[in-house]
């Protein structure tokens, strides 16, 4: 999606898919109320009312045939989310009301909006930053309390507030350097090196601490992956339904029940985690069998916690433990040893992280306390934190320190200003490109690629 066409104006309907009790259809662009004039019936032009107001009135069609009665919220430019003339069409919530309206607003000279493209143009037009922009998508996804709060703070600003604070410092410090270099015959010194040293110092450390908050940000962003992993029968899919409250997996005591892997979601005081129910590892009986143990392999590698369960009367199984260590590292294992509730006397035999039971639900709470220890952050975590949690703008804090490393040796080697004020630059550019003051139409496209259509 390219910035050529933003002159366009631009529909598309808002709700989700399908049958509901409404629908709304969004309009944005100088075309707007003229096209929503000549389709709507009601007292007053929309061209004329007040913005921030909703009317009742009809839409119908070119023999004045009615569609639907609808509520019309307007919002005139600069207030609104696009910051340009909108329209909010309200109907009743059938996919057939929704499809001629569009029908003929598309007639009006208004094109189907690209995806995100509602949102690209208030970012565009200077109404959210590109943190902001990115944050929309994250708050419509979030599942959990702790990750909507991250998303909401975002789209509040606080991300934005803190780049564009360091931003700030940065511009005001490398401002001396271009002093010098401006009066570089007249031999002035706007700026000590103690001082520029300082400085520099300062604004890494600012980025390292927000750097920081990245392993925590993604994980209240995305979640956290957790298989279930350990042979046939050790009651894997009991844990997994114990934990759900419903009998999401087939329980048997014939091995190799499970041949998929099943994934559950469940939140733990509003992180969100990924529940896997592995295949058994072990030696398979048949391919399809085989298939799932090398499904249940690849997850456990790409898993951030696995829960190794055991059986309380087979005992730890030695060889699948090694196995476990071959796919990811120790210190995300919990060994678990499951059935306790057979006989609680057997506990002492084993050297377990955690004794359960998937039927009665002992230990299960101990376990979820496990889980989210190890979280690392979590505590550190308030509401006015600024936290990172997206891959982009983690990358760009990472070459923004790079570039201030360099800065900062050819400060202590009393390098030439032209090489100070280089590396400088460039951190400036890589602050700016999180907030979107320096961006490009790749940069962008790539962002609101993901956004549905209609936001």
């Amino acid at each position: 999606m390219s910035n050529l066409h933003v002159e366009d104006t631009i529909t598309a309907i808002a709700t989700p898919p399908g049958i509901g009790a409404i629908s709304v259809i969004r309009i944005s662009g100088n075309n707007t109320f003229k096209a929503v004039d000549s389709i709507f019936r009601g007292k007053i032009l929309i061209a004329e009312v007040a913005s921030h107001t909703i009317h009742y009135g009809k839409i119908v069609n070119p023999s004045d045939e009615l569609i639907d009665d609808v509520l019309i919220s307007v919002f005139k430019n600069p207030h609104s989310y696009t910051g340009e003339d909108s329209v909010e069409i309200s109907t009743h919530g059938n996919p057939y009301i929704t499809q001629q309206i569009i029908e003929l607003l598309l007639t009006q000279n208004i094109r189907i909006a690209e995806p995100g493209e509602f949102t690209k143009r208030a970012f565009l037009n200077g109404k959210i930053d590109l943190t902001q922009a990115e944050a929309v998508v994250d708050v419509i996804n979030s599942r959990t309390a702790v990750s909507f709060r991250g998303a909401r703070n975002q789209l509040d600003g606080l991300l934005s507030k803190k780049v564009r604070g360091l931003r700030n410092l940065l511009l005001n410090t490398s401002s001396y350097i271009e002093l010098e270099l401006d009066f570089a015959e007249e031999n002035l010194e706007f700026i000590g090196h103690r001082e520029l040293l300082d400085r520099v110092n300062e604004i890494i450390t600012e980025i390292d601490n927000l750097s920081a908050t990245y392993s925590f940000g993604k994980i209240i962003r995305d979640g956290i992956n957790v298989s279930i992993a350990g042979k046939p029968n050790v009651g894997k899919s009991s844990l997994l339904n114990y934990i759900l409250k419903e009998s999401r997996a087939i329980v048997s005591n014939i091995p190799g029940t499970t041949r998929d892997i099943i994934k559950e979601y469940i939140s733990i005081d509003g992180i969100l985690f990924r529940l896997y129910d592995t295949a058994g590892i072990r030696i398979p009986n048949n391919e399809i069998e085989k298939e799932g143990v090398i499904r249940s392999r690849e997850t456990v590698k790409n898993s951030d916690i696995v829960i190794f369960l055991n059986d309380i009367e087979t005992g730890i199984s030695k060889e699948l433990y090694q196995e476990l260590l071959s796919l990811t590292e120790k210190q995300k294992i919990i060994t678990v040893v499951n059935k306790i509730d057979i006989d609680p006397s057997k506990a002492k035999n084993f050297d377990a992280d955690l004794f359960i039971s998937a039927l009665t639900g002992e230990g299960i709470d101990q376990l979820f306390m496990k889980l989210k220890s190890l979280i690392h952050n979590v505590s550190g975590y308030t509401e006015k934190s600024a936290i990172v949690s997206n891959l982009r703008h983690y990358n760009c804090l990472i070459r923004a320190k790079e570039n201030l490393l360099n800065a900062k040796f050819s400060i202590a080697e009393k390098l030439s200003g032209e090489f100070i004020a280089v590396d400088l630059r460039n951190a400036e550019s890589d602050l700016g490109e999180i907030i979107g003051e320096v961006t490009s139409d790749d940069i962008l496209n790539n962002i609101f690629m993901k956004f549905c259509i209609g936001k």
